[in-house]
């Protein structure tokens, strides 16, 4: 039995797929104008999603992260040319409903299966992780969905990785940590996790002082991982 008993994962990009919101509204019928602006519009809107919550947690200016999340896709529309405050709002609901990736479910049910821990841990508001982990029928996968609004300020500061210990009466080397952000799997290997990367793009390592224990191009991984830690 590996040292691991508690798998925790960040949610938008890493379980959620952050880009789903955008290609279904795509695919609705009168959106063919969209449709040749959506990849585009969506990696906007999610850099400057993240560049806000950056910012804002070093200036000390908080803000919850659905406002974060407004702010992100009114830049992306703007970006892109677009002014269409219906396709705004229908993106907006859809980032409630995002899908889970493929290998989701199965992995966390092996996790389970196994005796570990599982929960999110996420820089989204509690009502924004209750919509998505409802939507992906994810609620008996999970032990628990840790916000970052209990502190009030986004990753990677360590009061949000505290919570993990907190919550779970954990030590640090205790627990996996698993994102789709270089950055947040990074600091949290600083902050004294294993850590896991899910690379799905394939993109360099950040320059950081710190770097992933271990780099996987999807979940699926993760339970072999954690057993053999």
């Amino acid at each position: 039995m590996g040292r691991i008993t508690t798998c925790v994962f960040d949610a938008y990009g890493t379980l959620f797929d952050v880009s789903a919101a955008a290609r279904e509204a795509a695919c609705e019928p009168g959106r063919a104008a969209f449709a040749d602006k959506w990849t585009q519009l969506a990696e906007i809107w999610r850099l400057k999603q993240l560049q806000y919550t950056w910012l804002r947690a070093v200036t000390g200016h908080h803000t919850d992260f659905w406002k974060v999340t407004q702010d992100g896709l009114d830049f992306a529309m703007e970006a892109v040319g677009l002014d269409d405050p219906e396709l705004r709002e229908r993106l907006l609901a859809l980032y409630w409903q995002l899908s889970a990736y493929p290998e989701v479910p199965d992995m966390l049910a092996a996790l389970k299966t196994g005796g570990k821990t599982t929960a999110i841990l996420s820089n989204g508001t509690s009502e924004m992780l209750d919509g998505a982990v409802s939507s992906a029928d994810l609620q008996a996968l999970l032990d628990d969905v840790l916000s970052v609004q209990t502190v009030g300020i986004f990753k990677p500061s360590s009061r949000v990785y505290d919570l993990v210990g907190q919550r779970f009466s954990c030590t640090p080397d205790q627990v996996l940590f698993v994102s789709s952000n270089g950055w947040d799997a990074a600091a949290a290997t600083g902050y004294g996790f294993a850590t896991a990367w899910v690379n799905r793009a394939g993109d360099p390592v950040d320059r950081l002082p710190w770097r992933p224990a271990h780099i996987l191009s999807d979940l699926s991984g993760i339970p072999a991982l954690v057993e053999a830690l």
